[in-house]
């Protein structure tokens, strides 16, 4: 009976453990697909970003031309905050499940100013973003 309880309180800790691969939101995923992140001190500027939908997302924020600032992934129903932002045009993209977007709009980031993005619903049934490639996604 003993040797029981052992072996059944053993699975559960392993059984827990398997599943607890799931990131933590501020985790640098692809950090080794991505360059170095951009920040400004001086700008004292930031976005925070809302994941309201129902599943983890990681998501890249870009200049005005495109080139690569941060990412970061964030679990449903949590939030994070890009601080020391530099000046200029920012672009959202993001992976959602195993489709990779892009915001259709263009937020101006200035000096001391905060933002808020939200993802509030599935992207791919709405008309705010568009579907881009895994390569486009993951371009430095």
């Amino acid at each position: 009976m003993e040797k029981t309880k052992i072996t059944l309180v053993l699975f559960f800790f392993i059984s827990f453990n398997l599943c607890s691969q799931r990131g933590e939101t501020g985790d640098k995923t692809f950090s080794d697909r991505f360059p170095p992140d951009i920040e400004n001190f001086i700008s004292e500027s930031f976005l925070i970003l809302k994941n309201t939908v129902d599943h983890d997302i990681i998501v890249v924020i870009r200049d005005q031309y495109k080139k690569y600032v941060r990412h970061v992934y964030i679990r449903n129903r949590e939030k994070y905050i890009f601080k020391n932002l530099p000046i200029t045009r920012i672009y959202v993209q993001f992976k959602s499940l195993e489709f990779y977007f892009e915001e259709r709009t263009v937020t101006v980031v200035n000096a001391r100013e905060k933002h808020t993005f939200s993802f509030f619903y599935d992207a791919s049934q709405e008309g705010n973003y568009f579907r881009i490639s895994e390569e486009e996604f993951f371009m430095p």
